[in-house]
């Protein structure tokens, strides 16, 4: 079944992180970019209304535009990943689209926290320890990747490949409400 996914997308870690998401991470074959999830999964994009897409603005206009680092490499079990700092302003986007849209759990309510990330390697313990190490090396020796985040993206899979569907800006100021 098709699915969508709101993603920051961060091309500026791509130099960083892109051949090793293209080694450790099937979803760069697939045509994701670095990016920090928002919300996966979203709706089947065959359902994806106009009405769907401003009910999604009027979420995203409660986080303001922001500027971030990656800056660290960390671990869940079988995944390497970077960690934005600050992630607040992640957490409160899925917070508020969750809220908007509350048939769809962050990762299908899998875990019970978010935790915004740049994912590197996906699914394998032992790459996941031997992309972490490459990935801190990289970090140690070039320092952190600053990133403004004025934009999420709706992108979808029904091709087979994820493509970008909407895009939704985010204001200088966050709405009140």
């Amino acid at each position: 079944m098709a699915i969508s996914a709101f993603i920051v997308p961060v091309p500026q870690a791509e130099p960083l992180v892109g051949d090793l998401r293209r080694r450790f991470d099937a979803t760069a074959a697939l045509g994701v970019p670095a990016h920090i999830t928002v919300l996966v999964p979203f709706m089947d994009p065959r359902q994806i209304t106009p009405e769907v897409l401003e009910q999604a603005q009027r979420a995203l206009d409660r986080v303001a535009a922001f500027s971030f680092s990656l800056g660290a490499a960390a671990r869940f079990p079988a995944t390497a990943y970077v960690a934005p700092e600050p992630p607040g302003p992640f957490v409160r986007m899925t917070e508020a689209l969750v809220k908007a849209f509350p048939d769809f759990q962050p990762y299908g309510g899998e875990h019970h926290e978010i935790v915004p990330h740049l994912t590197v390697a996906d699914g394998n313990a032992s790459e996941a320890t031997e992309a972490t190490a490459e990935l801190q090396a990289r970090l140690d020796a070039s320092g952190a990747v600053r990133a403004d985040c004025t934009s999420v993206v709706l992108i979808e899979n029904s091709t087979g490949r994820w493509e970008e569907l909407h895009v939704f800006h985010l204001a200088r100021t966050a709405a009140i409400g």
